[in-house]
């Protein structure tokens, strides 16, 4: 298959998956009940910033399956894809903020692992996950936030 088609799919598959998620699971009244932290940016900041994260995403996706199909990085790839889609339904939809952070910690984690494992192979790619670790990490600071305020 073309090289391009594929970005398109990774990208095209990243972000409607993502939007489809961020539709589906709206902050409500729920959330804007919730004590949150004075550094919590306001709602409609995460939009925009999640869908030019899932442009890059969806972009070392493509270059990871492309170049690095067995590897350790396309395994952390997919594991962050996992846990990135698992935490709107688990902390808006279900309301459950622990397990969310459990997930979003996880995210983290898998995160850092892609760029260490990509970074040798791959430096462009560790180099676009690095915005993507920076907003993961300080949604994980306000999800421990929101936990511990609540």
């Amino acid at each position: 298959m073309n090289r391009f088609i594929i970005h398109i799919l990774f990208i095209a598959a990243v972000l409607g998956c993502g939007l489809l998620i961020g539709i589906n699971n709206i902050p409500g009244e729920w959330y804007q009940s919730l004590a949150k932290p004075s550094f919590n940016p306001p709602n409609w900041i995460f939009a925009p910033a999640w869908s030019v994260l899932y442009v890059i995403i969806g972009f070392v996706g493509a270059r990871t399956f492309l170049h690095h199909r067995q590897s350790a990085a396309m395994r952390f790839w997919v594991a962050q894809m996992i846990f990135n889609f698992a935490w709107s339904p688990l902390f808006f939809g279900l309301h459950e903020i622990a397990l969310a952070l459990i997930v979003i910690l996880s995210l983290l984690i898998s995160i850092a692992g892609f760029i260490a494992t990509s970074r040798k192979q791959d430096y462009l790619s560790a180099l676009l996950f690095l915005p993507y670790l920076a907003w993961v990490a300080f949604a994980t600071l306000l999800n421990t936030s929101i936990f511990l305020m609540n």
